[in-house]
């Protein structure tokens, strides 16, 4: 497919802006989605990535895409591939949230890029995130977004590479109602995550899509587990997608500046990858 690149690259630049009440509800509600227990307090730490389930773009029903997102034009460009993920990023962690805070997220589209992959065209968004609260920012994050072709009918996937046993690893169940409160908790509308009939028949998936971003975030609070503290920067790629029904494992080794870890299905590939520093 041909993109009108130049036109797409119009949106560099563009702003948005959006502002929240940290509460010990939704805090309770995540921890009990990870089953992390569901109590909360003010003086417990809040776990990381739980900016994800804040500041959330807000659009009617009416107005969403057939995929479930926001009819794309606005904040992000209108790439007009049919499928959309995350392909990675890098969040540095400044000082902590804490409940009771108001945190406010600014964006800003930095790139736009298109490429040829061996799947057909790819179309990469650069977003630059910056979490604040009123006295300090907490978190910058750059997401990388790409936009891609919809699988070809009948066409066969490369056999991938078995991932490889970390020197630490663990399990976490995957099922279609821990994605479909995760996708409730960040006001998530993508239909690949809870919509059986649509990702299978639409996007030619063979079941549901565990999310990138919680995928990010179980990664981060195990680097964290092992460590017994949270890192100060974590990087994370997405590299193929692993869907409900089946264990995510998550694998950690040591390397000379952190953790490397990744996770991935039993025998499967590595689903993403990621790496944590601290200081």
């Amino acid at each position: 497919m041909t993109l009108d690149i130049d036109h797409l690259r119009g949106w560099i630049g563009s702003e948005d802006h959006a502002s929240e009440l940290l509460t010990l509800t939704l805090l309770e509600r995540l921890n009990a989605t990870l089953d992390r227990g569901a109590g909360m307090t003010p003086d417990l730490p809040v776990p990381l990535l739980t900016h994800h389930c804040l500041c959330q773009p807000v659009a009617p029903t009416a107005s969403l895409g057939t995929d479930g997102h926001p009819a794309r034009g606005g904040f992000l460009p209108p790439v007009p591939l049919p499928r959309r993920m995350w392909a990675g990023g890098e969040i540095e962690f400044h000082a902590p949230m804490v409940a009771g805070d108001i945190i406010t997220r600014h964006s800003v589209v930095e790139d736009v890029v298109v490429k040829e992959g061996r799947s057909g065209t790819l179309c990469f968004v650069t977003v630059r995130h910056r979490y604040s609260n009123i006295e300090t920012d907490c978190i910058t994050e750059r997401q990388d977004i790409v936009y891609r072709e919809a699988a070809a009918p009948g066409a066969l996937a490369a056999t991938p590479t078995q991932a490889e046993q970390g020197e630490m690893s663990k399990s976490v169940p995957m099922s279609p109602v821990l994605l479909f409160r995760y996708s409730a908790l960040t006001f998530n509308g993508h239909r690949i995550h809870y919509d059986h009939p649509y990702v299978t028949a639409e996007e030619g998936y063979p079941g549901l899509v565990v999310h990138g971003p919680m995928q990010a975030m179980l990664l981060a609070l195990y680097a964290e587990e092992c460590r017994g503290t949270a890192p100060a920067i974590f990087r994370y790629r997405g590299l193929s997608p692993v869907f409900a029904d089946t264990p995510l494992i998550l694998h950690a080794k040591e390397t000379e500046t952190g953790l490397k870890l990744w996770s991935a299905a039993p025998d499967g590939p590595v689903a993403m990858e990621a790496e944590a520093e601290w200081q």
